[in-house]
């Protein structure tokens, strides 16, 4: 069985810059891992979920996800492949501020029917589920998106990276708003949905207590 995520000489550097800001000899995550990478602030953990989401091109070296080759996709076919296998929970959210919690959640089945179908019958049903398992009731789930706690935006970004089983779930520091007791529900919550399902968890963050709930820990 192929690795969810298989990379070797990775090299990324942004525009205008000559030396490299991420370099990376070689990574494999396997199906249904879950991977904590910590690293210090300006470390690179961003710019590799970015990478490994197809966010991001590198400059050089092998990138293959779910045994896809990204470097081998259109932008367009990139942002597909993204939309139906990976879920994405971003450090700034990247909610629709106009939208309701809800609808928000909703959104990759809206445009990935590959995701709607694996959310069953009924996603709003789904959506519902994964909001009252992280604590946004049914009246915040009403209200845009904007209006929401940073908090509350963190919970609803994860329930959007969860709804429809993506078989890989990445992670950017997803509980540097959460209170203890709600960061504990939610790293709970995160590692059942994504067991559940034989999905792949990359998470990064600066915080190493998160460390020993996951199967595997790497220092960036």
């Amino acid at each position: 069985m192929a690795p969810a995520i298989h990379i070797r000489d990775l090299c990324f550097a942004w525009p205008g810059q000559t030396a490299p800001c991420l370099t990376l000899s070689a990574l494999d995550v396997d199906q249904g891992e879950q991977v904590f990478i910590q690293g210090e602030s300006g470390a690179g953990k961003s710019t590799l979920l970015n990478l490994i989401g197809g966010v991001l091109v590198p400059r050089q070296g092998s990138l293959q996800i779910l045994d896809q080759a990204l470097d081998a996709l259109s932008p367009p076919a990139r942002d597909r492949f993204r939309v139906d296998h990976i879920g994405f929970i971003f450090q700034q959210f990247n909610l629709l501020p106009y939208l309701s919690a809800l609808d928000n959640v909703l959104l990759p089945c809206r445009f990935s029917a590959t995701r709607a179908r694996r959310a069953g019958a009924r996603p709003v049903e789904e959506a519902r589920r994964l909001l009252d398992a992280l604590e946004v009731d049914a009246g915040d789930a009403a209200r845009p998106a904007s209006t929401l706690s940073v908090g509350q935006q963190q919970r609803v970004a994860a329930a959007r990276a969860l709804i429809g089983r993506p078989e890989l779930i990445l992670a950017d520091e997803p509980t540097s708003a959460l209170d203890p007791r709600r960061q504990d529900a939610f790293i709970t919550l995160l590692g059942k949905e994504v067991a559940a399902h034989g999905s792949s968890l990359v998470l990064v963050s600066h915080d190493p207590r998160l460390a020993s709930r996951f199967d595997r820990c790497i220092t960036l």
